[in-house]
């Protein structure tokens, strides 16, 4: 052991501090060239300690801010545009089964949500293990698209509010007349069945479709047609409202929906621009994408009314808005700004024909146009990805990229989607049918859910 000797001023202590000074370079010497000799030696290489990653605190940060805006998003976003657009005798119903089904989301995320979307195990349809998150701790982390890393409890939150308000937005097909109840199972059912493997499929890395390629940035097929398309499958074998479509059935505020719609534009900056995973220049793409798509989508509905021979209305208005927004969601961070345009007029045009022309048509019974908007806006938002990520359309893709691939790659993806969500649906809502039945009663539809269900009104 070396020591450390003080000794005074003068030629003694200076002759002192010279010997052991040399002593200890001998010592260091010697051992150096012992514990070099002994790796040389060694049968293995040496192991070198890995340090590990620490999350950006800016990113964090971030994806915090992100994560509380798709919360925004659904409490009070959806609430307000669905209630608002709902008979007052249903205001409250339908607020509380978006809030229920929500509060009923983030509980089975912890519990085996994020374990079946994002689990360390898994194949190409489903994940498993970190079911009730057990491993993870305040020092996990979560890969994001480059190098960098974010805290893994951030990262399952933002996942969690995604699944929140996908299964939120499958109530706007059904509201008015299904039971609460019966919502509750089918929320639970179908996110087991439907959300958790398409989530996995897309966005993990064993996905099938993210192995394809397909190109989904904020979940133009986990979303939009995954909850639009359950929406129009649960809106059939529910059945149609009595009086439809022969009763008047308007909205009762378009005032709360405008707020809504408003609150809505607003969240969705933390849905798409979240959707990059870091505060880079990803983000900023897709943020400046989600203000242009969704202002082309706006004004092109007013202008595709007025063609059609009506006054443009503050409906139209809220209604081109979210069709922006939802064709733009996969496309967010895969677009140029004038490709976000083009694909936020598209979307309005094809979604404002699908709800005033295709919708009566048929006769089905969509009550808040789930289906035509999101279902049929996801659908051209996921398929027009391919179109505006071309880089000779402004869009951040390779210079070699093959548009004709990537078409058919989005196809299927968007093909596979239409048949699960379809499937799973359906057994979701006859489960949900056999354990609670599916429809309130005739009395109830006609005084309203607001008294019938949970026994209060929105106005006195």
């Amino acid at each position: 052991m070396i020591r450390n000797i003080v000794c005074g001023a003068g030629a003694f202590g200076a002759s002192m501090f010279a010997a052991t000074t040399a002593w200890a370079a001998e010592a260091a010497t010697t051992a150096t060239q012992a514990v070099t000799d002994a790796a040389a030696s060694a049968p293995v290489a040496a192991v070198v300690e890995e340090v590990a990653a620490v999350p950006n605190s800016g990113n964090n940060a971030w994806m915090m801010t992100a994560t509380i805006l798709v919360l925004l998003m659904i409490l009070p976003g959806l609430m307000l545009f669905y209630g608002g657009l709902t008979r007052s005798k249903n205001m409250l119903s339908t607020m509380t089964q978006i809030g229920s089904v929500t509060a009923l989301a983030m509980i089975m995320w912890v519990i085996c949500g994020y374990g079946l979307a994002f689990g360390p195990e898994g194949n190409s349809i489903i994940s498993w293990g970190k079911f009730f998150l057990a491993g993870v701790t305040p020092d996990s982390t979560a890969a994001t698209f480059t190098d960098e890393v974010i805290s893994e409890y951030v990262f399952i939150s933002f996942q969690m509010t995604f699944s929140a308000i996908t299964i939120s937005l499958v109530l706007g097909a059904v509201v008015e007349r299904m039971k609460f109840a019966a919502t509750m199972v089918f929320a639970f059912i179908w996110l087991l069945i439907v959300y958790y493997p398409i989530a996995h499929m897309v966005w993990e890395a064993r996905g099938v479709f993210f192995a394809m390629g397909a190109l989904d940035f904020a979940g133009g097929t986990v979303v939009h047609i995954n909850a639009g398309v359950s929406a129009l499958v649960a809106a059939l074998i529910l059945g149609k409202r009595k009086g439809y479509p022969t009763e008047p059935m308007a909205p009762h505020s378009l005032t709360l929906t405008m707020v809504g719609t408003g609150l809505l534009w607003v969240g969705w900056f933390g849905f798409n621009a979240g959707s990059a995973l870091e505060a880079n220049g990803s983000a900023a793409l897709a943020m400046i994408n989600t203000f242009v798509a969704t202002a082309a989508g706006a004004l092109a509905w007013m202008v595709v009314e007025r063609l059609a021979g009506h006054k443009p209305s503050s409906l139209g208005f809220c209604s081109g808005i979210i069709a922006g927004l939802v064709a733009i969601t996969p496309a967010a961070g895969n677009s140029g700004p004038f490709g976000a345009i083009v694909l936020g007029i598209i979307a309005s045009v094809v979604c404002f024909y699908f709800v005033s022309k295709v919708k009566p048509a048929l006769g089905y019974d969509d009550t808040l146009d789930a289906f035509g908007i999101h279902g049929v806006g996801g659908i051209v938002g996921a398929i027009g990805t391919a179109v505006v990520f071309a880089p000779s359309l402004g869009g951040p893709g390779p210079e070699d990229y093959g548009m004709g691939g990537q078409l058919a790659t989005q196809t299927i993806a968007v093909v596979t989607t239409i048949i699960l969500s379809t499937v799973g649906t359906a057994i979701a809502i006859y489960i949900a049918k056999a354990l609670t039945g599916l429809r309130v009663t005739q009395e109830v539809e006609f005084e309203g859910l607001d008294i019938g269900e949970h026994g209060e009104r929105a106005y006195n």
